[in-house]
C-alpha cells in the first residue's frame, strides 16, 4: 500500500445492516463501522472519554454511544453533541459492490 488513495475492504454490506455498528480492525487500528441508513460511516473505536469500544454501542441515526458511559458521537463529523470540541477521527469509506472500504494509511 504505497498510494494514499488505496482503499482496504473492512466488511461485506450484507454484516452490517442499516442501524447496526461494529469492530473492524485495519493495520492494528481498531474503527467503529456503520451503517446509517445505507450509508457507511467509520470513526476511530476508541472513546476518549474512558477508551470505550464506540462499535460495540448503539446507533441512533447518526450518533453512536459508547456502551460504557454514554458518550454519544456523530458519526459523520466525529463531534459530540453535547460538547462539540471532543471529537472522534473520522476516516473516508466507499462501497465497491458488496465490499465495504476504509481509505488507508488511516489518519487517526
Amino acid at each position: 500500500m504505497d498510494s494514499h488513495d488505496d482503499y482496504v475492504t473492512v466488511a461485506q454490506v450484507d454484516q452490517i445492516p442499516p442501524g447496526t455498528c461494529r469492530t473492524v480492525e485495519v493495520d492494528g487500528i481498531f474503527l467503529a463501522l456503520c451503517n446509517v441508513d445505507g450509508t457507511f460511516r467509520a470513526v476511530d473505536n476508541t472513546c476518549p472519554h474512558a477508551g470505550g469500544p464506540l462499535g460495540e454501542g448503539c446507533l441512533d441515526g447518526d450518533l453512536i454511544e459508547c456502551p460504557w458511559h454514554g458518550w454519544r458521537f456523530n458519526v459523520q463529523t466525529g463531534q459530540r453533541p453535547e460538547n462539540p470540541e471532543i471529537r472522534v477521527a473520522c476516516v473516508e469509506v466507499r462501497v465497491e459492490g458488496q465490499n465495504v472500504q476504509v481509505k488507508v494509511p488511516l489518519t487517526l
